[in-house]
C-alpha cells in the first residue's frame, strides 16, 4: 500500500513537495517500507553515512523515519530508520509507558538512494519474533519521519495528526493496518 505522510500543522516543511510510504507485509512476517521524499533536497540535513549500519539512540532529533507497531491491547514498538544507516528499535508497554531498547528481532536493512530533487529510504524489518506472539494482520501502523532543514527546524510528518502538537506516540497516529502480500514469483 502506499500512502501520503503528512507534516503537522504546527510545523510546515518547505523543502518537502511530497513524502509517501509504500508498506507491504511479505513473508508472512517482515515489513518492506519505502520512504520517497521528493522535493528541495539541498535545503534538507542529511545524518553522514556510516560504514556500516549500528543501534543508536537520538536518531528522530535529527533527519529520520519512522514506523511504529501497535497491538490490539496497546503494547507497541518503535523503529527509527536513519539514512545514516543507523537505526533504533524501542518497546512500550503503553503510551509512552515502560520504554525499553527492543532485544528482539534481526537488525533492519536499510539502503538509501539520493538523486537530485528525491530521496529514498527502503528498510526491511524481520518480525519473526513478533509473529510468534500474534497475528501481524492485527497490527495499527504508524509511518512517520522527521526532516531537518538548513536552519535546523525540524518538521513532523506522519499519516495523521492526532494531537495539537506533533506526537508520534498517540494512538490516533496508527492509521494503518498490515495486511498480508503475495510475493510475485
Amino acid at each position: 500500500m502506499d500512502v501520503t505522510l503528512l507534516p503537522h500543522p504546527s510545523t510546515p516543511a518547505p523543502p518537502v513537495k511530497r513524502l509517501s510510504v509504500e508498506f507491504a507485509l511479505v513473508a508472512g512476517q517482515r515489513l518492506r517500507l519505502a520512504y520517497r521524499l521528493e522535493g528541495d533536497i539541498e535545503s534538507i540535513v542529511w545524518p553522514e553515512a556510516q560504514p556500516s549500519p549500528r543501534r543508536a539512540d537520538g536518531l528522530w532529533r535529527h533527519t529520520c523515519f519512522e514506523a511504529f507497531l501497535q497491538a490490539p491491547g496497546g503494547e507497541y514498538w518503535e523503529y527509527n530508520l536513519s539514512p545514516s544507516g543507523a537505526w533504533a528499535a524501542y518497546e512500550f508497554s503503553g503510551y509512552r509507558a515502560d520504554m525499553k531498547p527492543l532485544a528482539s528481532g534481526a537488525d533492519p536493512a536499510i539502503d538509501c538512494q539520493r538523486r537530485p530533487n528525491s530521496f529514498a529510504l527502503s528498510a526491511t524489518l524481520d518480525l519473526q519474533w513478533l509473529a510468534v506472539r500474534l497475528p501481524l494482520a492485527a497490527l495499527r501502523l504508524g509511518l512517520t519521519a522527521v526532516i531537518e532543514d538548513r536552519s535546523r527546524v525540524l518538521s513532523y510528518f506522519a499519516l495523521e495528526h492526532a494531537a495539537e502538537k506533533p506526537d508520534f506516540h498517540h494512538a490516533g497516529g496508527f492509521a494503518a493496518v498490515l495486511a498480508p502480500v503475495k510475493e510475485q514469483a
